[in-house]
């Protein structure tokens, strides 16, 4: 993926010309009776010559096009025919170059891990949502956690640990009791799961700077995977993960909705 400049979260009005649009669409009915109806009026660019790749589907269709689209430099703006649709505008058919050319953009940074398994192999993906540690069996993880080289908690049995991102700050990290984080706010929630020991640890709010290193104890007997969002490595024995500032996607939305207000509007959720 290409180095692009740090950027804050605050949003700001695009001023692209949008009339080259590529179209990624799940394999799901609506979603492909969307495509053809949005091809039928606008066309369909190859993403790579396309001036915005518009997303048709649910949020792990726009983490999928993140991952799949990243290094093109290309802003995304998605349409949601899915569930949720935390990352995604509404659909309309109608008057889509209007809405782009309108749209609110927002740089996204994720992180970058490296996980070592018990072979001694190393594994190297970005996470735009978390990193999550998990057991693989049915005995409680082990994990030692450092922060910037310094050990913070020589031992939390639980079923896992996540680091995340702002914005998946309202998805795993959030259903797993860990805090919503406004996009601006320069920090990354670190949140056990259903921890047992430290009984009283909630988990930590770290400085988007932080390297933070997890050990896995009895690495063998007590197996633990490690996800960045879908990439899942199994037996780990390590991990590293930092906010790669080197790599950054812009995300588009309607201005009355934006990404930064529905993180607002979460924190207050009831």
């Amino acid at each position: 993926m290409p180095a692009k400049k740090p950027a804050t979260a605050t949003p700001s009005k695009t001023m692209s010309d949008f009339s080259k649009i590529a179209f990624y669409a799940s394999h799901k009915p609506r979603a492909q009776d969307a495509l053809e109806a949005l091809e039928s009026a606008y066309g369909n660019i190859a993403p790579q010559d396309a001036d915005v790749i518009v997303t048709l589907g649910g949020d792990g269709m726009m983490l999928n096009a993140l991952h799949k689209f990243g290094d093109l430099g290309k802003p995304l703006y998605g349409m949601n025919l899915g569930t949720l649709g935390f990352m995604l505008n509404s659909y309309h058919l109608a008057e889509l170059p209007a809405r782009l050319e309108k749209a609110c953009a927002f740089e996204v940074h994720p992180l970058r891990m490296q996980a070592t398994d018990i072979h001694g192999k190393t594994h190297k993906e970005v996470a735009f949502n978390e990193v999550a540690l998990l057991r693989q069996t049915h005995r409680t993880a082990k994990i030692r956690i450092s922060v910037n080289g310094t050990q913070r908690l020589d031992e939390v049995v639980c079923d896992g640990l996540l680091l995340s991102t702002p914005m998946g700050s309202t998805a795993y990290n959030s259903s797993a009791g860990g805090p919503i984080i406004p996009l601006d706010a320069n920090l990354l929630p670190l949140t056990p799961i259903s921890p047992f020991r430290p009984r009283k640890w909630r988990g930590a709010l770290l400085n988007n700077k932080s390297e933070v290193s997890f050990t896995v104890l009895d690495a063998e007997e007590r197996s633990v995977s490690a996800t960045a969002d879908s990439h899942e490595v199994r037996d780990i024995a390590s991990v590293k993960i930092h906010e790669s500032r080197s790599i950054g996607c812009t995300l588009l939305f309607d201005c009355d909705n934006n990404l930064a207000e529905r993180i607002m509007t979460e924190q207050f959720a009831q």
